[in-house]
């Protein structure tokens, strides 16, 4: 006989909302202590200088960068695991289903850029901004979305999941072609040497994760030095992290990877991100400030960017004929869940941390400020939308199939269930 009970901690820590949650604690944590006489204790931790040497090997960088630089690779590898994943079995194995997401996250990333431009686009180093709205925060948007508990369509939550790994995806590549520092040959050389040793270690049929790791481990630190950003190590560690194992055995070294990383990330490694990160002082503050092009534009870009250009590109494919609403899903919540494609506070203050950081420049304050107005007021507007729209479930609101095809239930595979799960920790 199996016993259901659980402690109150272990459902909630269980609960899709928690890793959103979680983060808005931290957030306000931060911004809280940033805002009091303890501000200059603030300011020392996550400038502390932390140093590691090795001979002529040396890594110095404040505790901040380390975060950015360190932790954050650690979540970049959750996420290639998840695309790798993905792609091999999971939803976007389908081309079918990947259409709609995949067109809805196109539209989230030009619009709010395009937005953000417009009102930055008279100042070279206000520029160098255009990504920070661009990128969705999963674990955040998701988060809302399941505070509306069971009325919530799995399609809805497919969907939400399938353009944020799109949108991953697009952040990566903005990142490492247009967030690098001055390339080191050497360095470069070593990454991709590394990079050789895991290639053969996945064609050898190795599945010992120690060995993949610490070569991973070896090409971060390759990737620092390079002037590429290092969290793109983690990704590339992913993908050669084997699906199966030489047997063809039940246990997945990529699965089980992922598996033991998702608690790490999602209770550790983005709530420690945001703390440091989102410590933001309000303090003497003026209208200057608050309406200074570069938080007006990430704010718009947000809140306005976002929801037109995924509602947009995915009315556009629907109208073609080229995808088709999920089950369950019309129009009204397909808004609802454009707008909280706007929350974008864990990936954006990300590429917000990279954007100035070569300009002599400090925006941090801007970046900071403009980020939580657009995610607050994107995350507050979804709620809202999703909340009136699902308060039945639409009997006509499904897009007609493409023709010549058989219209069929969107979620009659095995995996959206786990696979909107597993994104909910994730940004």
């Amino acid at each position: 006989m199996t016993h259901a009970t659980t402690s109150p901690l272990a459902r909630l820590l269980k609960h899709d909302a928690t890793p959103g949650l979680l983060l808005v604690a931290t957030t306000l944590l931060a911004i809280a202590i940033a805002n009091s006489p303890a501000s200059a204790h603030y300011d020392l931790l996550v400038g502390t200088p932390v140093e590691i040497r090795i001979g002529e090997l040396e890594l110095a960088k404040p505790l901040l960068l380390w975060v950015n630089d360190g932790l954050m690779a650690v979540f970049f590898l959750l996420v290639g695991l998840e695309l790798k994943r993905e792609f091999l079995e999971g939803e976007l194995s389908d081309w079918r289903k990947v259409v709609l997401p995949g067109l809805g996250a196109l539209g989230g990333m030009a619009v709010p850029a395009l937005v953000y431009l417009l009102f930055n686009h008279d100042s070279a180093v206000a520029r160098e901004g255009w990504a920070i709205p661009a990128a969705t925060d999963i674990a955040f948007a998701l988060g809302v979305l399941m505070l509306l508990g069971k009325r919530v369509p799995l399609g809805l939550k497919v969907f939400l999941t399938s353009l944020a790994i799109f949108d991953d995806v697009g952040a990566i590549i903005i990142i490492a072609l247009f967030y690098t520092s001055t390339i080191s040959l050497t360095a470069l050389l070593v990454a991709g040497g590394a990079m050789l040793v895991l290639l053969g270690l996945n064609r050898g049929r190795i599945t010992h994760l120690g060995l993949y790791l610490a070569v991973g481990t070896l090409m971060w630190v390759a990737t620092l030095k390079s002037g590429v950003h290092a969290t793109l190590a983690g990704v590339l560690l992913a993908l050669f992290i084997p699906m199966r194992t030489r047997a063809g055995g039940s246990v997945s070294p990529l699965k089980h990877l992922e598996h033991e990383l998702h608690p790490l990330v999602t209770y550790l490694i983005l709530p420690v991100f945001a703390f440091c990160n989102a410590g933001l002082d309000l303090r003497g503050v003026g209208l200057d400030q608050v309406f200074h092009p570069v938080p007006v534009g990430i704010a718009l870009g947000l809140f306005l960017g976002k929801q037109i250009g995924v509602f947009a590109f995915c009315w556009i494919g629907i109208r073609l004929g080229l995808a088709r609403l999920p089950a369950g899903v019309g129009w009204a919540a397909l808004y609802g869940t454009a707008a909280l494609c706007g929350i974008g506070f864990t990936m954006s203050l990300f590429i917000g941390s990279l954007a100035f950081e070569n300009s002599g420049v400090n925006r941090m304050f801007d970046e900071r400020l403009g980020i939580l107005v657009g995610s607050l007021a994107s995350g507050v507007l979804g709620y809202a939308v999703l909340r009136r729209a699902l308060t039945r479930t639409p009997t006509t609101a499904m897009a007609s199939p493409p023709s010549g095809e058989t219209l069929r239930h969107p979620v009659a595979t095995p995996s959206p269930q786990r696979t909107a799960n597993r994104a909910a920790s994730r940004p």
